[in-house]
């Protein structure tokens, strides 16, 4: 029940080229209080809910809890969601033994990418590939419930150019 994972912006789109798997999703939050998030997500026709604890001091491990509920249930409680609903694509990326999420914000957001990687332990070692960029881990402006809130077409332009 702890998720442990780092992240990353994107240099270039040449993950695209070797991902596994590509999945539209939109998501949206009932809480985003730092202390635990409430997540909807609705990724093809599967509906999902999300607990999220308060990230350490590296912003590399929190408590997370997720259980699969009914399609017709998450539309229904997408509604109840604050404003913004986060629209993504996620391309699975496997490499060496780690799988990479990077996920292409679409909407506010449009022009943001993520790559993610889980971890079984904080210290673990991983392959970099060459389009992986920037490490955004523990910076709270690149949670998607800090994105819904303040997209990142809102930000300085300055911000956005440093990091793409």
């Amino acid at each position: 029940m702890i998720e442990i994972e780092r992240k990353f912006l994107i240099k270039t789109d040449a993950y695209k080229a070797v991902a596994s798997s590509i999945e539209e999703m939109r998501q949206g939050f009932l809480s985003r209080d730092p202390e635990r998030t409430v997540r909807i997500r609705v990724k093809g026709e599967i509906g999902s809910i999300t607990i999220k604890g308060k990230s350490n001091r590296s912003g590399t491990s929190r408590f997370e809890w997720e259980k699969e509920i009914p399609l017709v249930e998450a539309n229904q409680l997408m509604t109840l969601c604050e404003e913004e609903i986060i629209h993504k694509t996620r391309y699975s990326v496997a490499v060496g033994e780690h799988i990479f999420e990077v996920d292409e914000f679409h909407g506010k957001n449009q022009g943001l990418v993520i790559a993610e990687v889980e971890l079984k332990d904080e210290n673990e070692s991983f392959s970099k590939p060459a389009w992986l960029g920037k490490e955004v881990t523990g910076d709270n402006r690149y949670y998607n419930s800090q994105i819904s809130r303040n997209p990142y077409n809102s930000w300085n332009s300055d911000i956005r150019e440093e990091n793409g």
